[in-house]
């Protein structure tokens, strides 16, 4: 073979490689989009009452109820629902990180979805609302009427603390 031959022939083998690599690349990335959509984050309020199940970007799939929310006062209902949803969009979100650095190997996205998590929530979950909320002071006139939030300072339609 000359050298010309030996070089072209080279110059395929890469080719056909890069080919390779790109089919096995494109397979991944199939792959990590089917599961980025069954993604799914659940919780359960501390007292066992709500149960929550979010989807990717964070929708709701389904809200379920213990019979003891058939006793409850609608606020702390409220209250306890709205929280449950946030921890379980939390869940979701987490998820979806992991199969994005699974997919592609870097754990930048899952470090940064940590981050806020623990920045939003703390290094612990989130007290349940509980009854003591209840017993607030009138929230300040700067707040946008019918949003409430959380005791520990949360606030769930801002995604930030106070």
């Amino acid at each position: 073979m000359t050298e010309w031959s030996e070089r072209l022939a080279r110059r395929i083998e890469a080719i056909d490689q890069a080919a390779a690599d790109n089919r096995m690349r494109a397979e991944a990335y199939r792959q990590m989009t089917e599961e980025l959509k069954a993604v799914e984050g659940t919780a359960t309020s501390p007292d066992g009452m709500v149960t929550v199940v979010a989807g990717a970007g964070g929708s709701v799939r389904s809200i379920t109820f213990s019979d003891a929310t058939r006793s409850t006062d609608p606020a702390l209902l409220s209250k306890t629902v709205m929280h449950t949803i946030a921890r379980a969009q939390a869940d979701a979100a987490r998820s979806q990180a992991e199969v994005v650095r699974r997919g592609l190997g870097g754990s930048e996205l899952l470090d940064r979805v940590l981050a806020e998590e623990e920045k939003v929530f703390g290094d612990t979950p989130t007290p349940d609302p509980g009854v003591h909320s209840l017993r607030r002071a009138p929230a300040p006139t700067t707040s946008r009427p019918g949003y409430d939030d959380y005791e520990d300072g949360f606030d769930i339609y801002q995604g930030m603390r106070r």
